[in-house]
């Protein structure tokens, strides 16, 4: 109930406390949280209109909202999930994101080791994440080369290798959650194909989570 209230007053400000807001907005365990709870609003109000998905895609952290319509686990969990996930990413050091208009293979070539190619989004578009001071030094060097480079708006290196000591609290938590194949079709982020029985397995969202 309280992290609800909180999720009510960052989204549904009173007046004059919209910059407060949107400043704690920005927290992780908060941010995920919303996004999800708009997200499955979003879904469930199309639902009342008549309107069934077919099948789904969730990007990211929206593959848990795709993942709970399909019945892979509970509301209750997938909100408690998503909230883990926020309150680990506070306990890392800051990170960066930068999205990139080249290929991911091209990008690979380019990068210092403490980088990782976060997300494919497409044949020429990817997003490299690691600590600030080496994506800093990524987007000077692709600016230099005149090649688009827009930082993402986040303080965490997501689906990094900075994630590396969240991954086991993230999966002993997992271990506790009930979870079933889905029964309505969404896309795995993990393999671009349609999620089968291996979205029921704690070691599938942790590779999620990192990959």
């Amino acid at each position: 109930l309280a992290a609800g209230a909180q999720i009510r007053d960052v989204l549904f400000p009173a007046a004059g406390d919209e910059k407060a807001a949107a400043t704690r907005l920005e927290k992780p365990s908060l941010a995920l949280p919303a996004l999800m709870t708009i997200q499955v609003a979003q879904a469930r109000l199309w639902m009342s209109w008549g309107i069934e998905p077919a099948a789904m895609i969730g990007h990211s952290m929206g593959e848990y909202t795709a993942a709970y319509l399909a019945g892979v686990f509970s509301l209750d969990d997938a909100l408690a999930l998503v909230e883990l996930r926020g309150r680990l990413f506070e306990t890392l050091p800051e990170g960066a994101m930068l999205s990139v208009s080249m290929p991911a293979d091209e990008l690979t070539v380019l990068m210092s080791p403490e980088l990782s190619i976060a997300a494919v989004n497409g044949p020429a578009l990817c997003v490299a994440a690691g600590p600030v001071r080496a994506i800093d030094a990524l987007q000077h060097q692709l600016e230099a080369r005149e090649i688009d480079a827009v930082r993402v708006r986040i303080s965490v290196a997501a689906h990094s290798a900075m994630l590396e000591p969240i991954l086991q609290p993230f999966h002993d938590f997992l271990r506790g959650i009930a979870m079933q194949p889905p029964s309505l079709p969404f896309v795995s982020n993990l393999s671009g194909t349609w999620a089968g029985a291996e979205v029921a397995d704690p070691a599938y969202w942790v590779r999620h989570l990192r990959q």
